[in-house]
């Protein structure tokens, strides 16, 4: 690295310290302020913060590593969650937005009542923000730790290449990650939202201007010299159905295979960013914007750029890595070693800095949204139920630096990325239909949800076990079929054997929440329902909205790889969609 990176690099961090401390006492007035940003946010910085957080170190070497086995249609392990995505934006965003908690897991006893509410709250507050939160931490920074190795090869820490039995690589990110702890606690979500705007551009500018970089590179020749060099094949947008997967090559699936992908994951599973209901940080970006519309269109925005903008500066640099570096071990590498071995002087400073940025955006918001959960739902809730909010803002900025400390231990137990997301999407099998029809049907009470919380996690622990319950053995992501439906089926019998939601617990949250729906029609009133967008209207929303997305999707795909007719085709269905969707929510 010449000067000229190192400047870009230092500048970067003394950037990030600066905004933190220039909202450091606004974050400190209160919770509502540390952690929802005093409900003040604009849709534009909402839905950027939420694509900056989604935007890690892990997401470009997933999807060189994904194009490398699959070619562009192995990106459809993660495009298929779209629809659930655009289910949060079209039925969910609203609702958020007029719930008024400040985490989706207060939203536990907004919905239900008595003690089972009380322990459903904590159990999810523990699990999702230490447990889950935890492990999403440790695959973004195990994803951190491979750019630093290959960008460094010859890295020492104190003229040592291994420190506490850690890698030098290792021990630079374990100093990233309190870095991060300490501007997410000084700052609260205004810092992080304000930082992840200005991370987001500098990742999107330095993935395009390393994009065209690596083009521009005599071996590979440009756009025509790169598809000269790979078969058609790689080129595919979708998948090939087949009995079995075959391989290399075009991404091949079994039929079950597909459909447990594009019929079951995507409403089954949670998943951070991609959850059917909305949730997580997403959720707390909706609670986050100034009013309803906001934060629709944040999450809009958010979908539109996760899935449409950002992933083809990193496919065209995978398909480059492919033709500069064929033989490698480790797919994801090469993506690293395209930035190490094309970008000139300055560019590599600031792509090297794109990457910290990336890291650090979603580091920085996990802390923030697992700590709520920690300090809201478990210590204000459970353990000390009378302090002052100055008191509570104290013990949030306690809570983001233990647990950056506890992220960086289980980073060091954790073997691969592709190991800790299969994990987290098969230990929530199921649990996405409890997350949507809580909302929309008041039968839904607080023993479904447990039921649905717990019953996969058991699965997976009978699983690892080698309990003989039918499809369980299956890989990811044929074993969805068994988990979703086994605890589909539990939550469902728990649900009638047990008594519904007091009539006063239902009443008060349809008064506050009014989603409307044949599921309330006995609590729906003129008054109220005059609010609601049938869902007849929300469900044709949501099928412009995927229109929308894949269409502008696959049209950018087909521009950028001089297939004119198809891209002329696609550009019109994003159109009509956009058209459409203009008319039906304005």
């Amino acid at each position: 690295m010449a000067i000229i990176d190192w400047i870009l690099l230092i500048g970067y961090f003394v950037l990030s310290f600066g905004i933190a401390v220039y909202f450091f006492s606004r974050a400190g007035k209160n919770t509502d302020e540390f952690f929802l940003s005093g409900r003040n946010l604009p849709w534009w910085l909402a839905g950027t913060s939420m694509v900056a957080t989604t935007f890690a170190a892990d997401t470009p070497l997933a999807v060189t590593e994904l194009v490398a086995a699959h070619g562009i249609s192995g990106n459809w392990l993660w495009w298929n969650m779209a629809l659930g995505g655009l289910m949060a934006v079209f039925f969910f965003a609203k609702l958020w937005r007029r719930s008024g908690i400040l985490t989706d897991v207060e939203f536990v006893e907004l919905r239900y009542s008595g003690p089972v509410a009380s322990w459903l709250r904590g159990i999810k507050a523990v699990f999702f923000g230490l447990v889950m939160n935890g492990i999403i931490l440790g695959w973004v920074a195990l994803a951190m730790e491979t750019v630093i190795r290959v960008m460094f090869p010859e890295l020492t820490v104190f003229g040592k290449t291994e420190l506490f039995g850690l890698s030098a690589a290792m021990v630079v990110v374990g100093a990233l990650i309190l870095m991060v702890a300490v501007y997410s606690l000084l700052s609260g979500l205004w810092g992080v939202v304000v930082t992840d705007f200005i991370q987001f551009g500098i990742a999107m500018i330095g993935s395009i201007l390393l994009a065209i970089f690596v083009l521009r590179v005599p071996e590979v020749g440009g756009m025509s010299g790169l598809m000269s060099q790979l078969p058609d094949h790689t080129f595919s947008f979708f998948p090939s159905l087949a009995n079995a997967a075959s391989g290399a090559g075009v991404l091949t699936l079994s039929f079950t295979a597909f459909f447990a992908y594009v019929g079951v994951q995507w409403w089954s599973s949670w998943y951070p960013g991609a959850e059917p209901g909305g949730g997580g940080y997403i959720a707390q970006r909706m609670m986050s914007a100034k009013d309803e519309k906001n934060a629709t269109f944040a999450t809009l925005w958010f979908t539109i750029a996760h899935y449409c903008l950002r992933p083809w500066p990193w496919i065209i640099v995978a398909l480059a890595s492919l033709v500069l570096y064929p033989n490698l071990t480790d797919a994801r590498e090469g993506f690293v070693m395209v930035m190490r071995d094309v970008l000139p002087p300055g560019i590599l400073g600031l792509m090297l800095a794109a990457f910290f940025a990336a890291f650090m955006s979603t580091f920085s918001t996990q802390l923030n949204w697992g700590t709520s959960y920690l300090v809201h739902d478990f210590w204000r809730r459970f353990i000390k139920t009378d302090g002052d909010e100055r008191y509570y803002v104290k013990i949030s900025r306690v809570f983001t630096f233990l647990l950056a400390l506890i992220a960086i231990l289980i980073t060091t137990q954790l073997d691969s990325i592709s190991q800790a997301w299969g994990l987290v999407l098969t230990a929530s099998g199921g649990l996405g239909l409890v997350l949507i029809l809580r909302w929309y049907w008041w039968r839904v009470n607080a023993w479904s949800e447990l039921t649905a919380t717990l019953v996969p996690l058991v699965l997976v622990v009978l699983s690892l076990i080698g309990a003989p319950v039918p499809g369980l053995k299956a890989e990811f992501p044929n074993n969805l079929f068994a988990i979703a439906g086994i605890t589909t089926v539990a939550w469902l019998l728990v649900t009638f054997l047990t008594k519904p939601e007091s009539q006063e617990t239902l009443s008060a949250f349809y008064e506050k929440v009014y989603p409307g729906g044949p599921g309330w029609k006995n609590w729906n009133t003129a008054d109220k329902n005059g609010d609601n967008v049938p869902l007849s209207r929300l469900l044709s929303q949501w099928i412009a909205g995927v229109v929308l997305v894949y269409s502008t999707l696959f049209g950018t795909g087909y521009l950028l790889f001089g297939n004119f007719g198809w891209a002329f085709l696609m550009s019109g269905l994003a159109i009509g969609a956009g058209v459409f969707l203009g008319r039906s929510m304005r």
